[in-house]
C-alpha cells in the first residue's frame, strides 16, 4: 500500500500540520507580555491543542501496535514500524515540551496577574475629589473587560468547532482503515476457498484421467475403435436433436 493510501500517513499529515500550527502559536505566545489579556487566551488554546494532539498521537501508537502483531497482513516490515514509532515519539516530545513551557509560563503569569488585579482594584476605588471622572474610568474598564470576554468566548467556541471537525475527520479515517482491513480479510478468505476448490477439482480430474486410461488399455484397439464410433454416433444424434428439431 502506498503512503498516499495508507491511513497512518493520512492522519500523520493532519497531526503534523496541527503540530506546526501549535509551535507557531507558541512562538507568538512567548512574545506576548504577561499582563496582556491575549496571553491568557493563547494559554488556554495551547493547552487544549496539546491535549488534542497527544490524543491523536496515542491513537496512531495504537495502530502501530496492532500492525506490529502481524506486519505481513498489513504489507509493512520492521523498518517501517520503527520509522512510525520514531515519528510518534518525536511528535509526543515536541508537544510535551510546548505543554510544559506553557504550564510554567501560566504559573508565572498567575502571580503577576494577581498583582495587576490588585492595582486595578485600587484604581477602581472612588476618588472623593473627582467622583465623575473615576466613575467614567470604571465604566470604560467594565466595557473593555466585557468586550474582551465576549471575544474570548467567541474564539473558544470557534476552537471547539475546529476540534469537533478534527475529531470527526480522525474517526472517519479510522473507519476507512477498518473497512479496508475487513475487505482484505474477506479477499484472503475468498482466495483460500478458491485454491481449495481448484485443488479438489484437479484431484478429481486426475482420477478420471486415470480411469479413462485404464478402460482404454483394457478395451484394446478394437474396443477403442468401437468406443470412438459410439461417441461419434452419439454426437450426431445430439446435434440433430439440438439444431434440427
Amino acid at each position: 500500500m502506498s503512503s498516499a493510501q495508507d491511513p497512518f500517513y493520512i492522519v500523520k499529515e493532519e497531526v503534523q500540520e496541527s503540530i506546526d500550527k501549535l509551535q507557531s502559536t507558541f512562538h507568538h505566545w512567548e512574545r506576548v507580555p504577561l499582563d496582556n489579556g491575549e496571553r491568557a487566551h493563547l494559554t488556554k488554546e495551547l493547552l487544549a491543542n496539546c491535549e488534542s494532539i497527544e490524543w491523536q498521537v496515542d491513537e496512531l501508537d495504537k495502530t502501530v501496535a496492532v500492525a506490529a502483531k502481524d506486519p505481513a497482513l498489513y504489507g509493512i516490515n520492521e523498518v517501517e514500524l520503527d520509522k512510525r514509532r520514531r515519528w510518534t515519539s518525536t511528535a509526543r516530545a515536541q508537544v510535551g515540551a510546548v505543554k510544559k513551557a506553557v504550564i510554567v509560563g501560566k504559573d508565572n503569569n498567575s502571580s503577576a496577574t494577581s498583582a495587576n488585579g490588585m492595582r486595578r482594584e485600587l484604581l477602581r476605588l472612588p476618588d472623593i475629589n473627582q467622583p465623575n471622572r473615576s466613575d467614567q474610568y470604571v465604566s470604560r474598564d467594565d466595557d473593555f473587560i466585557a468586550s474582551e470576554s465576549d471575544r474570548q468566548m467567541l474564539l473558544i467556541k470557534r476552537q471547539d468547532e475546529e476540534l469537533d471537525e478534527l475529531s470527526a475527520s480522525v474517526e472517519r479515517i479510522g473507519g476507512i482503515g477498518l473497512t479496508i482491513h475487513d475487505e482484505l480479510l474477506a479477499q484472503d478468505r475468498i482466495i483460500d476457498d478458491l485454491g481449495t476448490e481448484m485443488e479438489g477439482t484437479s484431484n478429481r480430474l486426475d482420477f478420471v484421467q486415470k480411469k479413462v486410461a485404464m478402460v482404454m488399455k483394457k478395451a484394446g484397439a478394437k474396443g477403442q475403435f468401437m468406443m470412438i464410433l459410439f461417441l461419434l454416433l452419439l454426437f450426431i444424434i445430439l446435434f440433430v436433436l439440438v439444431f434440427l428439431t
